[in-house]
């Protein structure tokens, strides 16, 4: 077992990283006695960030190809049943009581971007199914007493923490360049609002010198974004943050180069690092900074080379953030249904999950924790690299210290009564 750190309750640590051949279609589903165990996934597959679906039923499909070969769990298999919500609120929690009600589902991954997955979040509480959110960074999702649900769980990364990390590391650069005038163009939704709140909250704590020239807030897939560059450029901003992701990540950086944006002053971008997004990219320029994402080279271990290969060997999509943090969910669910020999009500496999520590190919040391206190993952890679226009496309990567984030992450929960 890990060293147990403050906010961190270990249980027994399941060995090794589960590894395999990643699919988009659904495994074979083989009979037992028993029945098959149906997990339900609400997702976007449609529209300009359809790779968010694509990459996390490729993940979630890779996990459980391994465990109904391995026998499943005492014989049961399990299977995926997914559905398009296109990332709509109001379908999201609609196709969420289908899955259950009408399609058998035991318990819900919801892998859904942060607007619909607090409509999930609802239903599940309503309806009392065990749930693990796999995509929705925004802190509040299970910072926040009020969202909080004993059976509901966070396998994806926290925007406080990457706000945190990121923080520290975009002051220590704006100290070392006199970066004094900051500019943000972020997703114009709760995720882009309380995410680049919380990154420049800890760049001016770390480097008080710095203030916000000019915020720009694009809608979500919105196809033309000359209004926020021009709003950029008008300001002359020493540097930029953006949490802009997927498509629009991909269309703002092309259509912003064109005017060279880039070129005038240090960018910061959290959510361009994933594979898919950053090869998608025209003329990627070198030396953005570039958030943590999905790399196979962070950590560099042999654990996360064996599963981007075999994720690429057998998926016709490219792994992304969302594809570790639905592989991620999908470890603690197995781990949880082996524990209670496949008892899928809500609070048995809660208490199974609650402060399990897991052998993960994307801890930082080679372990996640699913936090006892907030039901929230921790341990995973934070960090920022540099852009390269070509393989491996991120270098000089820096990771955050978790100790650093937890002590900032605490008195950041004091402060907004979150304790």
């Amino acid at each position: 077992m890990g060293q147990i750190r403050a906010g961190v309750s270990r249980r027994a640590v399941i060995a090794g990283a589960t590894a395999g051949a990643a699919v988009l279609a659904a495994p074979p589903i083989l009979r037992a006695q028993g029945g098959t165990i149906r997990i339900g996934m609400p997702s976007i597959f449609s529209g300009r960030v359809a790779i968010l679906g694509e990459s996390s039923i490729a993940a979630v499909n890779l996990a459980i190809k391994e465990v109904n070969e391995a026998g499943g769990i005492d014989g049961r298999m399990l299977e995926v049943v997914s559905r398009d919500s296109a990332g709509k609120p109001d379908e999201a929690a609609r196709i969420t009581r289908d899955l259950v009600n009408n399609e058998g589902c035991a318990l819900i991954l919801n892998a859904e971007a942060s607007g619909a997955t607090f409509a999930v979040n609802e239903v599940v509480r309503e309806i009392k199914v065990y749930c693990v959110h796999s995509v929705s960074e925004t802190s509040e999702l299970t910072a926040a007493p009020q969202n909080q649900i004993p059976w509901a769980f966070r396998s994806a990364r926290q925007g406080i923490h990457d706000a945190i990390g990121g923080g520290l590391y975009a002051a220590e650069i704006a100290k070392t360049k006199g970066l004094e005038r900051w500019a943000t163009c972020s997703p114009d939704y709760a995720y882009g609002r309380s995410n680049t709140k919380e990154f420049m909250e800890y760049v001016k704590r770390y480097a008080p010198d710095v203030t916000v020239s000019v915020e720009t807030w694009p809608k979500l897939f919105q196809p033309d974004y000359t209004e926020n560059i021009t709003a950029l450029l008008n300001a002359s901003p020493q540097a930029l943050y953006s949490c802009l992701w997927g498509g629009d990540v991909v269309a703002f950086f092309d259509q912003a180069s064109l005017y060279g944006l880039f070129d005038q002053f240090e960018t910061f971008a959290v959510n361009l690092g994933d594979y898919p997004i950053i090869e998608a990219i025209n003329n990627l320029p070198a030396g953005i900074n570039s958030g943590g994402r999905y790399h196979k080279d962070v950590p560099d271990t042999e654990a996360n080379e064996e599963f981007n290969r075999r994720f690429r060997e057998n998926s016709n999509v490219l792994p992304t953030n969302w594809s570790w943090e639905n592989y991620a969910a999908m470890q603690f669910i197995i781990a949880a249904l082996k524990e209670t020999g496949g008892d899928t009500d809500a609070e048995t496999l809660a208490e199974a999950t609650r402060g399990r520590t897991m052998d993960s190919p994307f801890g930082v040391n080679g372990t996640l924790t699913m936090r006892e206190a907030d039901n929230t993952v921790v341990d995973y890679v934070v960090g920022y690299g540099k852009t390269l226009p070509t393989e491996p496309f991120i270098e000089d990567f820096k990771v955050s210290a978790w100790d650093e984030i937890y002590a900032q992450e605490q008195e950041w929960k004091e402060r907004n009564g979150y304790l």
